[in-house]
């Protein structure tokens, strides 16, 4: 090959790693900030939630946010961190076990743990633990909120009867803007 056709072709592949450069940079984009809006609902779900007396030990204690597995919401929690809900602070903390998990608030449990939900949500049941993930089959299995994305946004289903269970309550303002998860007659799920 000539000199020629060798500076087009670094150039074309100069061009390429720039596009593709360009894609991965924009794909990594919109997925923090999914990550982000992730993030920022589990903050605002606490705005929403009331728990009973006895999941806090005193009037200002924190509101504990915990990650069960794998953490794919990344940085995008430094959002969130140190903010507060009324009196209580929010609180991060991250488990690799169910048996980590006493003493939390509010759970977000990873893809990753999908094929343990049923045996984290016995684990935790009774508890007045908010159960929160992105994995499709999450209220299904019990799960209290699933997050998911519609289009370009972040929706999310809730399972009032796990909140139920759990004597946790959620405020009407937040069920308004939730696809309610329901069982049929037969108690499937649909």
């Amino acid at each position: 090959m000539n000199r020629k056709s060798w500076v087009i072709i670094i150039t074309a592949m100069a061009v390429c790693a720039v596009i593709l450069g360009h894609v991965n940079v924009c794909a990594q984009s919109v997925q923090s900030t999914a990550q982000v809006v992730k993030a920022t609902f589990l903050y605002n779900f606490a705005k929403f939630i009331l728990w009973p007396d006895e999941a806090f030990k005193n009037p200002d204690s924190p509101i504990v946010l915990c990650i069960l597995g794998e953490d794919t919401l990344g940085g995008a929690l430094t959002v969130i961190k140190d903010k507060t809900v009324g009196q209580r602070r929010l609180l991060i903390r991250y488990c690799s076990d169910v048996a980590e998990t006493d003493g939390c608030h509010i759970l977000f449990i990873s893809p990753s743990e999908k094929e343990n939900f049923s045996h984290i949500l016995e684990e935790i049941k009774g508890t007045p633990c908010l159960t929160v993930s992105d994995t499709e089959t999450f209220t299904q299995h019990g799960g209290m909120i699933y997050l998911f994305q519609q289009g370009n946004k972040i929706r999310f289903e809730i399972n009032l009867e796990a909140s139920k269970e759990a004597r946790i309550k959620i405020s009407s303002q937040l069920l308004k803007l939730a696809r309610l998860f329901k069982t049929d007659e037969q108690g499937g799920k649909r």
